[in-house]
């Protein structure tokens, strides 16, 4: 049973011709004892399909050591949004409800190479000089 009825298929397929260039979603997942972790895997190859420039690699958490070492993943279903390059945006858990428009405007974004924040942000965040790891949680209600 699809989780993308052909409704919102047809508005996600719309969204996603904003997209300039292609993005991967890198998924890491694990076969047993994982809440949500087929729906979050068939979730993003069924998006993966409203779009000839957007594509997903499905790794094993457990299996793909390097992989994992290499996106610096630490729990699972987790979702990388890149292009050519990795921002650093990470979904952990299943990216549905309010987290799935989140997604959309993500991969628009990592698409385009562009955040949408405006001159002054920008510049404010130009004089940065120390690493910042920031960590966005919310609750399904």
């Amino acid at each position: 049973m699809a989780l993308i009825g052909e409704e919102d298929a047809q508005e996600i397929r719309e969204r996603l011709k904003e997209m300039v260039n292609p993005v991967k979603l890198v998924h890491f997942t694990q076969e047993l004892n994982l809440e949500y972790g087929r729906e979050a895997k068939q979730l993003l190859e069924e998006l993966a399909a409203l779009s000839d420039k957007l594509s997903v690699e499905v790794y094993n958490f457990l299996l793909d050591k390097e992989k994992v070492a290499e996106y610096k993943v630490d729990k699972v279903p987790a979702t990388i949004v890149r292009n050519g390059k990795d921002y650093g945006i990470r979904f952990y858990g299943l990216p549905a409800g309010y987290e799935f428009s989140t997604l959309l405007d993500a991969i628009i974004d990592v698409s385009k190479g562009d955040s949408g924040l405006g001159p002054e942000s920008k510049e404010n965040l130009g004089k940065v000089t120390q690493p910042v790891h920031l960590e966005v949680f919310v609750t399904p209600t």
